[in-house]
């Protein structure tokens, strides 16, 4: 990175760096997705930036979500988790966002926008693959959230892709609906208070 960004990437003195050496109380991570990575010198052509600073290309292979960058591939929230663990000394983990999504299409019903099986089953999957983390691994994962309660405005592409767990009708007052995966965690997830 060094060799690559030069005077762009801060330096810190070995007092600084000792400072903040295991100074966070816990790690937040995000996961949706899983990528193939390739070393792309090529990559590096055009004015430094973000994207070209890495020399690498991604290689997606489409399963899923209505985003082109989403792979489902359950079995890497695990596999990140305890390369996590084993590189950071098991830190606390909070996973912060965890989500699929779907590309707006008017010509559904409202029925059919609130049956999001596929989302379900996304949850049921990637959730699995977190409590093999904790329970087989021993990663000190303390805390999960879904990506996204509602729909949103997403970054790249306003408000036609929908992460949430509840419906968000833009034609009729913003009123939000729970789909099916808002159900699936009510029943399977949350924990009736005594």
């Amino acid at each position: 990175m060094k060799d690559f960004i030069g005077s762009r990437l801060p330096a810190f003195t070995d007092e600084e760096s000792q400072m903040v050496k295991g100074s966070y109380d816990f790690i937040a991570l995000n996961y949706y997705t899983a990528a193939y990575v390739r070393d792309a010198p090529e990559a590096a052509d055009g004015p430094p930036s973000v994207v070209t600073d890495p020399r690498i290309a991604y290689e997606i292979e489409r399963d899923g979500g209505g985003s082109s960058w989403i792979r489902v591939y359950p079995a890497g929230i695990q596999e990140f988790l305890v390369y996590v663990k084993n590189k950071y000394d098991n830190p606390v983990i909070y996973i912060s966002e965890n989500g699929i999504d779907e590309i707006d299409d008017p010509s559904l019903t409202r029925w059919e926008c609130l049956t999001d099986h596929w989302r379900v089953s996304y949850y049921q999957r990637h959730l699995s693959y977190l409590k093999r983390a904790i329970s087989e691994d021993g990663v000190n994962v303390k805390g999960y959230f879904v990506w996204s309660l509602t729909d949103n405005f997403e970054w790249g592409a306003s408000i036609y892709s929908r992460f949430g767990n509840a419906y968000i009708d833009y034609d009729n007052g913003h009123t939000r609906n729970p789909k099916l995966s808002a159900e699936w965690f009510r029943v399977h997830l949350l924990k009736p208070t005594p």
